[in-house]
C-alpha cells in the first residue's frame, strides 16, 4: 500500500552513479521512497526514509547499483566515490577477485585483472574508483598509478595541499596530492609517525620541471616560524610559563607536542629569546613576566 498518491514531480538531471545526488522524491510505496534520476525512478529503501520526507523534497543520497545491478540511493556515506583514492580493508575474496569493505551495504568489487598482487582479506590497499567502461558498473584498481593526473601541478612553494599516504620508499613516503597528483615527502621532512592510508595536510616544496612535487609537513620559511611563535608562547602561558622543551631536546619530543620540526621550533625559540619574551633554562623555556 502506497504511503502517498502519485504528484506530478519535475525530473532532475540525469543521476551520476558512484557520486552524491540530491533527488527529489516523485512517490512512496511500501518498499520505500522512489527518486526522480532520469529516464527510471531509483529507490531508496524504506529503512533510509526520514519520517519527515514528502513528495516534491529532495534528498542527499549516493547511488550505486544493488545485487542485482540496479539503481538504488542510500543515505549512507561511503567512504570514498567514483573519481576517489582510497585506503580500503578487504572484506572477502571469491574466484573472481576481492571484495572491499567501502561502507556501503554492497561490497567493492577489484577484479584479479585489477590487482597487483593477490588480494587477502583483512589487509588494506590503496586503491582508485571508478567505473568501468564495458559494464558500467563500479569497481576499484590497485594499479593507481594509471589514474593518477598527468597534467602538470598547479602549485607554488608553500601552497597548502592534503594527502592520502601511499608507500614508503627509499627517500621518504609517496603520497596522492588533492586526489590528482604524485608527490614526495622525504624522510628528512618527517618527524612524526606516518602510515600507508594516513591522511594529513602538507605543504609543497615545490614543483620539479618534470611536475614531480616535493612535499613537507611543515610551512616553509619565515613565515612558519612566525606563526610557530605565536603558538610556543600561547603553550607557554598555558603550562604556567615553563616548559621542559628547550632546543637540546630530541626531533621526536618536540613533533610529538608542537607538531613542527626541530628546526621550526629552534628559530621560534630565538625569535621570543630576541623580543625579550623568554629566558632560555638549563631545564627548558620560561616565559619572562610582562
Amino acid at each position: 500500500m502506497e504511503k502517498q498518491n502519485h504528484t506530478e514531480v519535475p525530473k532532475s538531471q540525469r543521476v551520476r552513479l558512484g557520486y552524491t545526488n540530491r533527488l527529489a522524491v516523485v512517490r512512496f510505496t511500501d518498499h520505500g521512497a522512489y527518486l526522480s534520476g532520469g529516464p527510471e525512478d531509483i529507490l531508496l529503501p524504506r529503512k533510509y526514509v526520514p519520517e519527515e520526507l514528502k513528495i516534491g523534497d529532495e534528498i542527499e543520497v549516493f547511488v550505486y547499483l544493488d545485487n542485482e545491478e540496479r539503481l538504488v540511493a542510500t543515505t549512507e556515506t561511503p567512504l570514498a566515490q567514483v573519481g576517489d583514492f582510497a585506503w580500503l580493508e578487504v572484506a572477502w575474496v571469491n574466484n573472481y577477485g576481492a571484495f572491499l569493505n567501502w561502507g556501503l551495504l554492497k561490497d567493492l568489487f577489484v577484479p584479479f585483472r585489477e590487482q597487483k598482487m593477490k588480494m587477502q582479506k583483512g589487509k588494506s590497499y590503496l586503491v582508485h574508483i571508478h567505473l568501468d567502461p564495458e559494464t558500467y558498473r563500479i569497481m576499484a584498481s590497485a594499479k593507481v598509478e594509471r589514474y593518477l593526473s598527468t597534467d602538470f601541478p598547479p602549485y607554488h612553494g608553500g601552497d597548502e595541499v592534503q594527502l592520502l599516504i601511499w608507500q614508503k620508499t627509499d627517500l621518504g613516503f609517496k603520497a596522492i596530492v588533492d586526489n590528482q597528483y604524485a608527490g614526495l615527502l622525504y624522510d628528512d621532512e618527517i618527524f612524526r609517525s606516518l602510515h600507508s592510508g594516513d591522511r594529513v595536510t602538507a605543504y609543497v616544496k615545490q614543483v620539479r620541471p618534470d611536475g614531480k612535487i616535493d612535499l613537507s609537513l611543515q610551512k616553509k620559511g619565515q613565515k612558519a616560524v612566525v606563526d610557530f611563535s605565536e603558538i610556543l608562547l600561547q603553550h607557554l602561558q598555558n603550562q604556567g610559563g615553563h616548559t621542559a622543551l628547550g632546543d637540546k631536546s630530541p626531533a621526536e619530543e618536540i613533533y610529538a607536542v608542537f607538531g613542527v620540526s626541530k628546526k621550526v621550533f629552534k628559530k621560534a625559540i630565538g625569535d621570543l629569546y630576541k623580543r625579550r619574551l623568554i629566558s632560555i633554562l638549563p631545564d627548558g623555556l620560561q616565559l619572562n613576566d610582562m
